[in-house]
């Protein structure tokens, strides 16, 4: 049986996109090291995009862009993503297993929710990975464009540093419009 692990990184950032992950892993070229990605450093989880991007079946990344977000909503702009991610790989899985307590709305593919699936089911983990590594990616090329509000470190999150940044630079047209301080700024102005 074919199964695809799907989890999302960049929900709780004030900016940017929410990126999802789908993989199929080959049981025929094992990855060592799988885990949830908050659990792993970030030069393991760099060794591990490779590596997971070189044996896997099949792999692909999708997001959903901030305007998208604030759209929809970020739950439903998550689903979407990984919608995406999904029907974006190049075989079609038997099963998705998808992180969290909710199935993919809208997918036409037997799915299950899984809750804490990425420090449980090695398909999970490897689709975390992916999606933090890129999203982590995103930020640190935003940084480059804007590093006084110090995005390779926070990436996004409404940290001090963040927040305060926004007060003094201002909101960027990344930044999600929908999210509390950031609509709060708007209101401000």
């Amino acid at each position: 049986m074919m199964i695809a692990g799907v989890d999302e990184a960049g929900r709780g950032p004030l900016i940017g996109s929410v990126v999802a992950a789908a993989v199929i892993l080959d049981p025929e070229r094992p990855i060592q090291g799988l885990n949830d990605s908050k659990k792993l450093s970030e030069k393991k989880r760099e060794q591990l995009f490779v590596e997971i991007q070189e044996k896997a079946l099949a792999w692909s990344i999708a997001e959903a862009t901030h305007e998208e977000i604030d759209e929809l909503n970020i739950l439903q702009a998550t689903f979407l993503a990984m919608r995406r991610a999904v029907e974006s790989l190049s075989m079609v899985p038997n099963k998705v297993l998808v992180d969290g307590n909710q199935q993919i709305k809208g997918l036409a593919l037997d799915c299950e929710a899984v809750i804490g699936g990425d420090a449980l089911h090695a398909e999970i983990s490897a689709a975390s990975i992916l999606a933090k590594v890129y999203r982590d990616h995103q930020m640190v090329a935003l940084d480059k464009s804007y590093p006084m509000y110090g995005f390779a470190k926070h990436k996004g999150y409404p940290t001090k540093a963040h927040l305060l940044a926004i007060e003094q630079y201002g909101i960027l047209a990344e930044h999600r419009l929908s999210y509390g301080p950031i609509k709060k700024r708007v209101q401000a102005i």
